[in-house]
């Protein structure tokens, strides 16, 4: 065998080793660091939020505003995969003049329920604390002379109940579902005055 030829089979050998080393040879043994599980959050599932008072990025009837009735709006939602432990709910305002404004916090809503009735929380269902200062809902009610701000409610499917007392913050509730959002979806409303 020519010293050329020696080589050759020299670097085969040492390519072979190599990938059996990386797990990408053609038994599989091993794993290469692309096919490991990783350890990253997923991206949580979507889910469909939906209102029959008004359509995605569509205006907010007064109703649920600061100028009527100030009831929160009936909503739906579709999507919450199995193995959910609870769902909670946010709506917040990021147009508002000095940054995001909340403007509803709900947690501890069962997983099978599917809708929230127009102005109506049910037994059991907690309640945290709005911009405005108090527990649960508390409708549009932008500067006058503003254009049309966003409204975005949110409606998280959770893998565990989140431990909480009423009253708690927007910031509190999103510490209590770090890493435990299994899906979610949106619904965006606008309203201006």
């Amino acid at each position: 065998m020519g010293a050329r030829a020696v080589a050759v089979v020299l670097a085969s050998t040492t390519l072979g080793t190599l990938l059996a080393a990386c797990g990408s040879g053609p038994s599989g043994a091993g794993t290469s660091p692309r096919s490991r599980p990783t350890t990253n959050r997923e991206a949580p599932m979507t889910m469909t939020l939906s209102s029959a008072l008004f359509a995605d990025d569509a205006m907010i009837p007064t109703r649920s505003t600061c100028d009527g009735e100030d009831v929160s709006p009936p909503l739906t939602w579709e999507g919450v995969p199995p193995g959910a432990g609870e769902l909670a709910l946010t709506m917040v305002d990021p147009d508002a003049p000095g940054g995001t404004f909340v403007h509803w916090v709900v947690w501890g809503i069962d997983p099978a329920t599917h809708e929230l009735d127009e102005g109506v929380v049910p037994d059991g269902v907690h309640q945290g604390r709005t911009g405005f200062g108090k527990t649960g809902y508390g409708g549009p009610c932008p500067p006058k002379g503003d254009k049309a701000h966003r409204y975005v409610f949110t409606i998280y499917a959770l893998s565990s109940p989140v431990a909480l007392a009423d009253g708690a913050s927007i910031d509190d509730l999103r510490s209590n579902m770090d890493g435990n959002v299994l899906a979610e979806g949106t619904l965006v409303g606008r309203y201006g005055r």
